[in-house]
């Protein structure tokens, strides 16, 4: 399996999971989003990653999430499903589930917590991949595993030469070791990685790169066109999204994709909900955004984008009551 047999590329959501302020899966919010973003034009969509709070439900609730996403979105874009786990035993589990309930594929970083060795880092994709028949996602998290596989020679080609590896999330905060990825392997698997800027754009049209999966989609009314025109080659009109689409992310989310206002997850809720869409809450570990500077900054960010953000909730987030 290789780049040539999946069709993945351009801008994909890695949804939030939607939680209600009980703390319960919002199954219902999470069917709006999945029809949210198919109607937003979005090419691809990931469940249970990072933005996902995969670490925080339980595996049953993970397998409810992806029935639920992969039932609401009926084949229109491609569903990829997040299997990160302590475990290979549970990943691959989880990666079979994903391939019951319909999934495109299935991705995973390495075991979180663990620091495990590059040769380790193999043997875990080799078991995980191979537990079924769906391509497979490789993803580079180092914000949340302690380990950069884009700083490790070689590691990135290894890994893109297991069967069912056909693509690479490097989400590294070091834009040239994403760059010596593309190098490395792009040739081979797809390669999504930090491209929706003026930088990315040279890059793809001169060395390659397949997309970008950006936590919640916030973006994508801008994103969705840059990659569009990308794929047409036209320069121009990508240069003219992709700064719209900078002046959301640039402004929320730092290089090493850190939250420049709160954790990443809890100030992506606080503007989904300001703008009406259906993010839900977080769940414990995180707390919900409420500090009224931060969140009439995010709002003010939102509105100089050129998105509409709910007045009343606004004004209700201020006083304290954001759901």
């Amino acid at each position: 399996m290789n780049r040539h047999d999946v069709d993945w590329l351009g801008y994909w959501p890695a949804a939030p999971t939607p939680f209600t302020s009980a703390g319960d899966l919002d199954e219902t919010a999470l069917a709006q989003l999945m029809e949210l973003y198919v109607s937003q034009g979005v090419h691809g969509v990931l469940l249970n990653g990072s933005t996902g709070e995969w670490f925080s439900q339980t595996p049953e609730e993970r397998r409810r999430v992806a029935e639920i996403a992969v039932d609401a979105v009926d084949g229109r874009i491609p569903v990829v499903v997040g299997v990160t786990s302590y475990t290979i035993a549970e990943s691959s589990e989880l990666a079979r589930h994903a391939a019951r309930a319909g999934a495109a594929g299935a991705l995973a970083t390495p075991p979180p917590y663990v620091h495990p060795s590059a040769a380790e880092i193999v043997a875990f994709y080799e078991q995980v991949s191979s537990a079924t028949e769906l391509p497979f996602m490789v993803y580079n998290w180092p914000r949340g595993t302690a380990v950069d596989m884009a700083q490790v020679p070689g590691l990135m080609s290894a890994l893109a030469d297991i069967p069912h590896v056909a693509a690479i999330k490097d989400s590294t905060g070091d834009w040239n070791a994403m760059v010596s990825t593309l190098e490395e392997v792009g040739d081979r698997v797809r390669v999504f990685g930090s491209l929706a800027h003026r930088k990315g754009l040279a890059l793809m049209l001169g060395l390659g790169g397949d997309g970008a999966i950006d936590g919640g989609g916030v973006g994508a009314p801008y994103a969705v066109p840059f990659f569009d025109a990308v794929a047409d080659g036209n320069a121009e009109l990508a240069r003219y999204w992709v700064d719209k689409y900078q002046a959301i992310s640039g402004r929320l989310i730092a290089p090493d994709y850190a939250g420049r206002f709160a954790s990443p997850i809890s100030q992506l809720k606080a503007a989904m909900w300001l703008l009406g869409q259906p993010g839900g809450v977080v769940r414990e570990p995180l707390s919900p955004l409420v500090e009224p500077r931060a969140v009439a900054a995010i709002a003010e960010i939102l509105r100089e984008a050129g998105l509409i953000v709910r007045e009343a909730r606004l004004r209700a987030a201020l006083a304290g009551e954001i759901a």
